[in-house]
């Protein structure tokens, strides 16, 4: 991503964890969205983790993209989580249809 770096990683437990940095706005909509629906539509991990511990903001269109996510991984039977949001950003992320058991604030 231009603005923001991301991380993908895999756990021990075999879970893809996809970690941005940064501020993610609307020049990294495209990549996010594209990486998030290729994960859950074509590797298909038991659980996808969008790790948000150093976001420091999401923009509307990426709030949009991970809360699509979540119910996309329902389709797949991909367990969608998101980790570590800050108190507005599970504020907004709850607003935007991110059910409140997928949202893990650390």
């Amino acid at each position: 991503m231009r603005g923001s770096v991301v991380e993908v990683s895999t756990s021990a437990d075999g879970s893809v964890v996809i970690q941005p940095h940064g501020a993610v706005g609307p020049d990294e909509a495209v990549e996010l969205r594209q990486l998030l629906v290729h994960t859950v539509r074509r590797v298909r991990p038991l659980r996808l983790i969008v790790d948000l511990a150093h976001v420091r903001e999401l923009d509307p269109i990426n709030l949009g993209s991970v809360a699509a996510a979540c119910g996309l991984g329902d389709d797949h039977q991909v367990a969608v989580f998101v980790d570590n949001p800050s108190g507005p950003l599970a504020a907004q992320l709850a607003a935007a249809g991110v059910p409140s058991q997928r949202l893990r604030v650390g």
